[in-house]
């Protein structure tokens, strides 16, 4: 064999040693990747076909929809948890524990696991296997939560499959001390109607944490980490750290582990569980990551390292440096659950993966839904993914004047928020939105006073009418010509914005 390397190989490698060794602000172990550096201005049209189902439009089916809704939504919400997977492994038990009948990729995190779960079925449907996805929470109709090969679920199949487990349900419901919760039978749901399916493999979102986590009753070969920030405090910890210790619960005995970027306290405890069950890691930075990007129309070109080898000009339909880093994390996974990296030394085919990465879809992620002005959805709730939106916004949209139209949920860091929006909205509506949580327009608007002033504050309590005036206000002329709207806040704010704007 001989030892010789290619001075090309070994150009791409100085190039990626070079884009670490740049972040100075991190442990060498821990650097992030920075984007390249030429900005281009791009702004797109409205989306061609909606990703997001509507509501059915036999009546009976929606009847039948609809009673399914009414009966979940007796249970506890997806907010109330008593921390425990006892009661969901008591209904695998009794369905003939089907989440056992496929290999899973398993995805926890703080911010990013719904749009890298959508890439990573998106690059294991382009390689011919059949999938299955479980994400929450949806944007507008429940059925998103469970898709089959890259799609929603059916209406009626989601009936159907609640029917066939609700006996097993109710069996459980007599034995337990609190019956299963809404978030619970739904992820009974998923795992059985992926075992119909059946599926070649699972790709599932944790609801929240890990190691309790309703999902956490399979063993994923690929165990998936995106960033982790302070969010949930008050349930999963004060400190990114101690966030990590209830994520780790999905890295599973001889699993190979996929590390976004992360803090260095929540790293020191992922890494720590990956030794103690003997998982392998790969870190973005180290082992794989983002070695160049560029804005482009309509979202942006890359240039990844995965755990096999370099792929060029990947275009990705998606806006922002966290998507790009996103992508390189769903690439890294896929390439484990091939093998690749530990038992295989090569790269997935590159035409494969540049048609599964232009066909993502991220409904809500920096979702352009209107031009003239220009309306951008934005599911961003916490101070983490506000910062990462409003570093997109700035680099891939020419607006002159952006008009923020607002709604948090309650038991969010608003402030948080607010501040991190503060440097790129010229105003800001405040509103409110129809879940439950959400927060009081007035409270919210005081907040908003404190950290933008009174003169860039306006309230309206409903969204259409917030939704309107954000419009009026960046369609003024003159030297503000070329403004846009950003909502966001909460998935529920971007929901309510689409049925609206998609009616209107």
């Amino acid at each position: 064999m001989s030892d010789s390397t290619d001075p090309r190989d070994q150009a791409d490698d100085d190039q990626f040693d070079g884009i670490v060794d740049e972040a100075t602000d991190r442990d060498p172990d821990l650097a992030v990747i920075e984007a390249g550096s030429r900005t281009l201005r791009a702004m797109t049209g409205p989306p061609q076909g909606d990703p997001v189902p509507s509501r059915p439009e036999d009546p009976e089916v929606d009847r039948a929809l609809r009673e399914v809704e009414t009966e979940l939504s007796t249970r506890w919400g997806e907010t109330k948890l008593e921390p425990s997977v006892k009661r969901i492994a008591a209904l695998m038990d009794v369905l003939g524990d089907p989440q056992h009948a496929y290999p899973s990729i398993h995805i926890t995190g703080t911010n990013g696991k719904t749009s890298t779960a959508r890439m990573i079925e998106a690059l294991l449907g382009a390689f011919d296997l059949r999938t299955g996805r479980y994400t929450s929470p949806h944007v507008q109709t429940i059925t998103e939560r469970i898709s089959l090969d890259g799609a929603p679920i059916d209406p009626e199949r989601f009936i159907e499959t609640y029917r066939d487990v609700k006996p097993y349900v109710e069996m459980v419901d007599a034995r337990e001390e609190y019956r299963l919760s809404f978030f619970e039978v739904l992820t009974g749901m998923a795992y059985a109607a992926f075992a119909d399916a059946p599926v070649d493999v699972a790709v599932v979102e944790v609801g929240m944490g890990g190691t309790w986590d309703a999902t956490n009753v399979i063993d994923g070969s690929v165990a998936v980490v995106t960033p982790i920030d302070l969010d949930h405090t008050d349930r999963l910890g004060e400190t990114t750290g101690e966030i990590a210790g209830e994520k780790s619960g999905v890295i599973k005995q001889g699993a190979t582990v996929i590390l976004a970027q992360q803090p260095v306290d929540a790293a020191q405890v992922l890494l720590k569980k990956a030794v103690s069950v003997d998982a392998t890691v790969a870190r973005e930075g180290m082992e794989f990551g983002v070695t160049a990007r560029e804005v482009a129309v309509g979202g942006q070109l890359l240039t990844l390292r995965g755990l096999g080898g370099e792929y060029e000009e990947v275009f990705l339909p998606l806006y922002g440096a966290h998507q790009a880093h996103n992508a390189a994390v769903a690439l890294a996974a896929v390439e484990a659950f091939f093998g690749i990296g530990a038992e295989h030394a090569r790269t997935l085919d590159i035409d494969t993966i540049r048609r599964a990465f232009a066909q993502v879809a991220s409904p809500g992620r920096l979702e352009v839904v209107r031009s003239s002005p220009t309306v951008v959805l934005d599911a961003a709730h916490n101070p983490h993914g506000a910062r990462a939106t409003a570093e997109a916004v700035t680099e891939s949209f020419g607006f002159s004047r952006l008009i923020g139209v607002v709604s948090t949920s309650a038991d969010k860091d608003a402030r948080g928020l607010l501040e991190a929006f503060e440097p790129i909205f010229a105003e800001i509506v405040i509103t409110s939105n129809s879940n439950a949580r959400a927060s009081d327009p007035d409270e919210l608007a005081a907040l908003a006073v404190e950290v933008f002033g009174e003169d860039r504050v306006v309230v309206e309590p409903r969204l259409d009418d917030a939704i309107e005036a954000a419009i009026t206000l960046a369609e003024e002329e003159g030297e503000y010509a070329g403004g846009g709207v950003l909502v966001t806040g909460s998935i529920f704010t971007v929901g309510d914005a689409r049925l609206l704007l998609k009616r209107g």
